[in-house]
């Protein structure tokens, strides 16, 4: 599967980490971070010498979950030691500022030299300008002692250390000071101060608690009995013996006469909905009033009934048998006709009862209610008196309870007053140390030279990484998109200008002699198939090596072909002087203005095969005269007589001569000074040649160091490498 065209472009905008990279930086200034690593661990080991030794000592306290108490009275101290806040709260009391300061005085360590102010050096220097206003001079004596004593304070607190262990009651407190027997000393002080502070608080507490609940136990000794006698004078005034005896009987009858009254009620309603029946149907309607419920319920009318039953049965079965005039069938009607008188004569009576029992229901429901609301005002009156009475009654309960309590509690606190139970004891006191806590001086000096090994790597990495500039051929192809052509090394410190522009012909410097022949080699291959005829050397700024660089390439094509050498930089021209030639001598300047001839303004052979065209008397406007006709004339009779000719231009940041020339160039060699020109001026300036159309070939980085080669890439220390094994040979 092919990748598609926006990955490559999507991992060339990821930033990767290129270690390899980082490690020839780190490798290229090693010795100078070893250096100083090696300086800084020698100054910190001298300091830590003379660093004071400081001891630890730590007192172990145990936290009580439960005081020991004669009598439990936690509600007069307010403990409540199962939560986890009790614990946190005692942390924080031993952390208090008054258990340090009990401490502090008790051991009277305001006159200890470990807490007396040494002078420092900018109060020396304060107080020796005396135009500074003394700061005794606006406060008092008694001021300056108070905080003198505050700063000793501050001083011993922040030397102090409590620390409780997790998921226990224990707690640490430690101290540390020069004084090894002091720090035991406060170890086991602020445990004791903690100890008697806690004892001292509850016993003041319990005092006042005593104090307090004594006062008002008076108080309430007099309410109560008020409280008493006006509950009695209540029970004379009402006759009271058993109020609530006499409120239940009440109530009892109360409650009989709602029954009664609800069952007569009851009788009433079945009676009157009976009648209702009655007066509808009629009472002389005995057909109809039989039917009803009421009247076949009642017994007496279901005895009549059977026997109407009976009677009818025995009237049928007569019938069967005799006729209508026989006498027992006479005697069987006659019997059933006084059957049903009866019952007719039962269900009138029924009737005239129940209408009889409505009446009578009714005046008892009357009488039951009129007795009911007469029982209901008198229970309402004597819930009235009761209702006092249990008030009065419940305030003397009241306060014989809260008298009990608090003499109950006044008697505890007698009892427990002088008993000392501490909140906490030591399971371990602290001892004398015998060693030193810090400074750990071999873990400081080892610190110290990690720590300065790897401040010197950071800023070198900081420092490459601030640097933008061109420093190798690699930055050339990705920095600047532009081939590199080769490097020139850079001179030995002692070599003076002449020994390094003409080091090309020094049997001792083959190393530039090879890479002045590699720069050659590479123009000559970009320019197999093309015309290199004109080649034009130019650079960003001044001082980068472009003369030099023109110089040595006229050097490496002179082995093979004819070449010339034109010093186009005719506003600061050196070419000619570094050939020895006088300022007086002609060039290109000459020509071009008109004043000389040609071939007054070359200098044949200033090296074998190579001609020199230097530029001649400073013009005053020498782009005008690099711009004019004669320029192109010069070129094309030069052209007939020489196989190379390299024209020297002025830097393209300076001025535009360059850009002027690049037309009549087939090639245009860019110089770069390693590791000095940043990396947007040189880009600025090959935009530049660009827009002006140049044919740029290539880079030539100049100045490399050859002590860096192989920190960059092993290609580039091979000419040393070979030229040492050529001296060995």
């Amino acid at each position: 599967m092919m990748p598609s065209a926006a990955e490559p472009k999507a991992i060339s905008q990821t930033e990767v980490i290129d270690l390899g990279k980082m490690l020839q930086v780190v490798n290229r200034v090693k010795w100078r971070i070893v250096t100083l690593a090696l300086l800084v661990t020698v100054l910190s080991a001298f300091v830590v010498l003379g660093m004071e030794p400081i001891y630890k000592s730590t007192s172990t306290l145990l936290i009580e979950a439960q005081e020991a108490r004669a009598i439990k009275i936690d509600e007069v101290y307010g403990i409540n030691s199962g939560q986890s806040e009790y614990y946190l709260t005692q942390f924080e009391i031993l952390k208090s500022r008054s258990i340090a300061e009990r401490v502090f005085t008790q051991l009277d360590l305001a006159k200890h030299p470990d807490f007396i102010a040494k002078p420092s050096l900018i109060g020396e220097i304060r107080a020796s300008l005396s135009f500074l206003p003394k700061e005794s001079a606006t406060r008092s004596a008694e001021e300056l002692e108070a905080i003198r004593l505050q700063q000793q304070l501050d001083a011993f607190i922040e030397k102090i250390s409590i620390e409780p262990v997790r998921k226990t009651q224990l707690v640490r407190i430690s101290f540390e000071t020069p004084d090894a027997k002091l720090a035991a000393a406060v170890a086991n002080a602020l445990g004791d101060a903690y100890i008697n502070s806690q004892l001292e608080a509850k016993m003041g507490i319990t005092q006042r608690a005593n104090s307090w609940l004594g006062g008002r136990l008076g108080e309430l000794r007099e309410r109560l009995d008020a409280s008493e006698l006006r509950l009695e004078e209540f029970r004379q005034q009402h006759g009271l013996v058993d109020v609530e005896g006499v409120t239940s009987l009440d109530a009892k009858e109360l409650e009989r006469l709602s029954d009664e009254i609800t069952v007569a009620r009851s009788s009433l309603a079945q009676a009157e909905s009976f009648m209702k029946v009655v007066r509808k149907y009629g009472a002389t309607d005995i057909g109809r009033l039989e039917s009803l419920p009421e009247v076949t319920s009642h017994l007496s009318i279901q005895n009549v009934k059977k026997e109407v039953v009976l009677v009818e049965r025995k009237v049928s079965e007569l019938r069967k048998v005799y006729g209508p005039k026989h006498p027992k069938m006479i005697a069987a009607e006659a019997e059933l006709s006084a059957v049903q008188q009866s019952l007719h004569a039962q269900i009138a009576r029924l009737v005239q009862g129940i209408e009889d029992e409505a009446q009578t229901a009714k005046q008892n429901l009357q009488a039951l209610q009129q007795q009911f609301n007469q029982s209901k005002g008198a229970f309402q009156r004597l819930s009235s008196v009761e209702t006092d009475y249990r008030r009065m009654l419940r305030e003397v309960e009241t306060n014989r309870q809260l008298f009990q309590s608090f003499l109950s509690r006044q008697k505890e606190t007698e009892v427990t007053g002088d008993f000392d139970s501490p909140v906490a004891r030591f399971t371990d006191r602290a001892v004398v140390p015998t060693a030193p806590v810090k400074p750990k001086k071999a873990l400081i000096v080892l610190l110290a030279f990690a720590g300065s090994l790897g401040l010197g790597i950071a800023l070198a990495l900081g420092l490459d990484a601030l640097n933008d500039t061109i420093k190798t051929t690699q930055d050339v192809e990705l920095l600047l998109a532009q081939r590199a052509l080769g490097y020139l090394p850079k001179a030995a410190k002692r070599s003076n200008s002449e020994q390094r522009d003409f080091a090309f012909f020094d049997s001792e410097q083959k190393l530039h002699s090879e890479a002045v022949r590699s720069i050659r080699t590479s123009l000559s291959l970009m320019a197999i198939d093309k015309r290199l005829k004109f080649i034009e050397v130019t650079s960003s700024y001044p001082g980068e090596g472009k003369t030099s660089v023109s110089m040595n390439l006229a050097f490496a094509f002179s082995s093979l072909e004819r070449v010339l050498v034109i010093d186009a930089d005719m506003r600061k021209p050196t070419m000619g002087m570094r050939f020895g030639q006088p300022s007086y001598q002609a060039g290109l300047a000459n020509f071009l203005s008109g004043t000389d001839a040609l071939g007054d303004c070359i200098v044949r052979e200033v090296r074998p095969n190579v001609d020199l065209m230097p530029a001649g008397a400073i013009p005053l406007n020498p782009l005008e005269l690099l711009v004019s006709p004669r320029f192109a004339e010069l070129l094309t009779q030069l052209n007939e007589q020489y196989d190379k000719i390299i024209i020297d231009t002025p830097p393209v940041q300076a001025v535009s001569d360059a850009l002027v020339l690049v037309g009549h160039a087939d090639a245009v060699v860019m110089v770069v000074k390693a590791d000095h020109t940043r990396s947007g001026a040189v880009k600025q300036t090959l935009g530049q040649l660009n827009q002006a159309h140049a044919k740029v070939y290539g880079v030539v980085l100049n100045q490399f160091n050859p002590k860096n080669a192989s920190s960059y890439y092993g290609q580039y220390g091979y000419y040393q490498a070979y030229e040492s094994n050529e001296a060995v040979s």
